[in-house]
């Protein structure tokens, strides 16, 4: 699904994430220490190479709701936005925590005058946040973004399944609807 917010295309994607050639900036979905793991990290640290976790061995750790950005390497964009999620149930408050991820995630685009990026559904896998919740905190915090980026022209997000892809067009289609 594809639509235009603004001056910006929204578009969702069941894919995979460290594959999205034509895109300046992707979103990790981050550790505390920014290595390599499970879900999406282990995906862009496989596929970016090990100048990755090189790069970003100085600016561990990082603290949930906090972001931070480092070249990409052999990966097919430019920049990679690491940011660190709430563990659901364990990081208090997780809402406000999971809201400052995609707002420090922002303005990081901003900062680096990025047209494009995408995100994937942070929290979602191992750190247990109720894909709902998630979806609805990520849709509303990006659509109350992007209005002050003047710059970007475009947002994917990538999604793991075909129910997530799901999940996450039909609240974007309730949030633009009562818009």
């Amino acid at each position: 699904m594809k639509t235009m917010v603004e001056h910006v295309e929204i578009e969702f994607i069941k894919g995979n994430i460290a594959y999205q050639p034509g895109i300046e900036a992707v979103v990790n979905a981050a550790n505390a220490r920014l290595t390599t793991g499970g879900g999406v990290a282990g995906a862009l640290h496989d596929a970016a190479g090990p100048e990755l976790y090189k790069a970003c061995k100085p600016m561990a750790p990082i603290n949930p709701g906090e972001a931070v950005i480092s070249p990409a390497f052999k990966l097919p964009n430019k920049y990679v936005i690491h940011c660190l999620g709430p563990v659901y149930g364990q990081d208090k408050p997780e809402d406000k925590l999971l809201k400052n991820c995609y707002k420090n995630s922002f303005r990081l685009i901003a900062e680096n005058q990025i047209k494009s990026v995408v995100l994937p559904a942070i929290s979602t896998g191992a750190f247990g946040y109720p894909i709902v919740e998630a979806t609805q905190i990520a849709l509303s915090t990006t659509l109350a973004e992007i209005s002050s980026q003047k710059q970007l022209q475009k947002v994917k997000f990538v999604l793991y399944s075909e129910g997530d892809l799901k999940i996450y067009e039909s609240l974007f289609r309730q949030i633009c609807s009562n818009k």
